[in-house]
């Protein structure tokens, strides 16, 4: 039973029905949440969320991102509410729509282990842009959807939107919403070029942050990298690290069609 106070009323949501996620399969749905916002009338024909008792323990789980609430179950699985902006508008922009200006709230339910990003950072197309790129997966195997709108939202409930932040760049302090994006069947790998955009400049960072938002119904996961200076083709160093990088994306890329630009 999740309380919370909306335009300052309480509200109280029963949640039940799933618990971390399936691997990609496009002949079974994914798990998914039942959200009963009546407080539990509409389940069990009385208010349930009035007389509905806490057994929670200390939450004793992995590190979850924006976590608000914990909690561990008597069966020994986890729940977790997160909050943090998913619709902030793209390409470093201040929020002019009040969807962009709100925090969504997140709720999770699981007993594996966490979805993970690999991060990494490179230079793309003979080091004329910066790049972000890696792979999302859960319990070792790629995350993943089969169907995307041609704005590129998922369709079916195993595409799962990602969004890359970056720190100290030319839009301004604090971190900025560069674009979202989705990683690629059937390896999970994902690459994202940090572009002009019109008149606006390429958001190049001291730092990047990318957040999944967790597969089925486990926790959003975040991952962080440092950024890089500007590319310098007669610099060794630069030369060396660059062919690493352009190594590790070809492993991580491999037996798919996306992400085999250097």
């Amino acid at each position: 039973m999740v309380y919370y106070r909306q335009n300052g009323a309480f509200r109280h949501v029963l949640v039940s029905g799933a618990v971390n996620a399936r691997q990609p399969n496009r002949s079974v749905p994914q798990v998914k949440l039942r959200l009963d916002y009546s407080g539990g009338r509409q389940a069990t024909g009385h208010a349930l969320w009035k007389t509905f008792r806490n057994r929670c323990s200390a939450y004793d789980g992995p590190s979850v991102p924006y976590a608000v609430a914990t909690c561990r179950a008597p069966n020994g699985s986890y729940w977790a509410i997160q909050e943090w902006q998913l619709d902030l508008p793209p390409f470093g922009l201040a929020p002019w729509l009040v969807r962009q200006r709100q925090v969504s709230i997140r709720i999770s339910h699981w007993s594996t282990a966490l979805a993970r990003i690999e991060l990494y950072a490179d230079w793309i197309y003979g080091g004329k842009h910066h790049e972000v790129f890696g792979r999302a997966t859960y319990l070792g195997k790629p995350v993943h959807g089969f169907t995307v709108t041609r704005r590129g939202a998922p369709i079916d409930r195993y595409g799962r939107l990602m969004y890359l932040d970056t720190l100290g760049s030319v839009w301004g302090p604090g971190w900025k919403r560069a674009r979202g994006f989705l990683p690629h069947g059937p390896t999970g790998v994902f690459c994202v070029g940090l572009y002009r955009n019109g008149k606006r400049p390429a958001g190049n960072g001291k730092r990047y942050r990318v957040t999944m938002v967790g597969p089925g119904v486990t926790p959003d996961v975040v991952a962080t990298v440092a950024g890089l200076h500007d590319y310098r083709r007669n610099n060794p160093d630069d030369v060396a690290f660059e062919a690493q990088e352009n190594k590790i994306l070809d492993q991580l890329a491999a037996g798919g069609r996306w992400c085999h630009h250097h």
